[in-house]
């Protein structure tokens, strides 16, 4: 009898050991209420760790997040809106690490928000980006498939209005590496609030990039600089994009405004192929359209199912596609 008890525990217990490798450990959560604390967190984060920052916390610095998490197995950083990272200079949260979760908290301070180079599949969510002295949240150099979405920047380009885009994918052609364009391709922009006080565009998509979406965003151009042709919400370099359901109002007025949207040819091959369906423009400017493509820029198609009022010059300076 004992022989066989000790069997059916032997047996019961590699059935449960069995079912337990079949089920993933709990990620770990790590909560940290200090500066010293979070830049320790980022330093040795592993795949499926979660890091909450303290609510009412201010954590000063520059923070570098540069572990990988994994499809299955993503790392969060995560916090209420309370949890404020400031820095006085340079990049407030560098992230050079895919696979994250970044979520609720707010950036301030510093040249850049939240600057990811060479990212894939990341997700912001919810986070706030105020006062910096440039651009509020750049994917650049080859970050492919990342989301920001639910999230809200103002207050950017304090430091020099016409690098105050609001959100920013790719970068110019004078500044990819040994001129090989930078592939930020399939970045999608969704439900995004951008501005007031976004000194430069609120959304910048630069020549190199492919297949990106904007969708659901609600531009608020008050406090727009003009400076470095900053006059519109969406300044579109990039190919196959689609830009729909989006609501603007109010650009920055100049006798040299062009659109609330507008496409460019940066270099020969892009600024084609891009879509604009279902958007609103209240551009409050006698001297813009609510949509303008340069001669150059091919394949383009500018929905009749945008809505402009406020455009002194009309709807568009080309003719509105049906059916789209």
């Amino acid at each position: 009898m004992r022989v066989r008890e000790r069997v059916l525990a032997i047996a019961t217990g590699a059935a449960l050991l069995s079912t337990l490798a079949a089920y993933p450990a709990l990620a770990a959560t790590v909560r940290v209420g200090t500066s010293e604390q979070l830049t320790a967190a980022l330093a040795s984060v592993t795949p499926g760790t979660v890091i909450e920052l303290a609510a009412d916390t201010t954590f000063t610095g520059n923070f570098k997040a540069a572990k990988n998490g994994t499809s299955s197995s993503r790392i969060t950083l995560k916090g209420p809106r309370s949890a404020v990272i400031k820095a006085s200079a340079g990049r407030t949260l560098e992230l050079t690490g895919s696979y994250w979760n970044l979520t609720g908290f707010t950036l301030t301070g510093g040249q850049k928000g939240l600057m990811a180079t060479g990212v894939k599949n990341t997700v912001v969510d919810g986070i706030k980006v105020t006062g910096v002295g440039h651009e509020g949240i750049h994917f650049q150099y080859t970050s492919t498939d990342n989301v920001v979405k639910n999230s809200e920047v103002t207050d950017t380009g304090r430091e020099y209005a016409g690098y105050g885009e609001g959100i920013y994918f790719g970068s110019a052609k004078g500044n990819w590496p040994g001129g090989t364009p930078d592939r930020s391709d399939r970045n999608k922009a969704l439900n995004n609030k951008i501005g007031p006080n976004v000194r430069a565009e609120s959304i910048d998509i630069k020549e190199g990039t492919t297949g990106g979406e904007l969708r659901g965003n609600v531009f608020d151009g008050t406090g727009q600089s003009g400076e470095h042709f900053a006059d519109s919400w969406v300044d579109l370099k990039g190919n196959n994009y689609m830009v729909a359901g989006n609501r603007g109002s109010k650009v920055f007025v100049h006798d040299a405004t062009y659109g609330g949207f507008e496409v460019h040819v940066q270099l020969d091959g892009w600024g084609r192929n891009n879509t604009f369906s279902g958007n609103t423009a209240d551009v409050q400017s006698s001297y813009a359209y609510g949509f303008y493509l340069v001669k150059a820029a091919t394949g383009n198609k500018v929905c009749a199912s945008n809505k402009v009022t406020g455009a002194g010059k009309g709807f568009a300076n080309v003719a509105a596609t049906a059916g789209c």
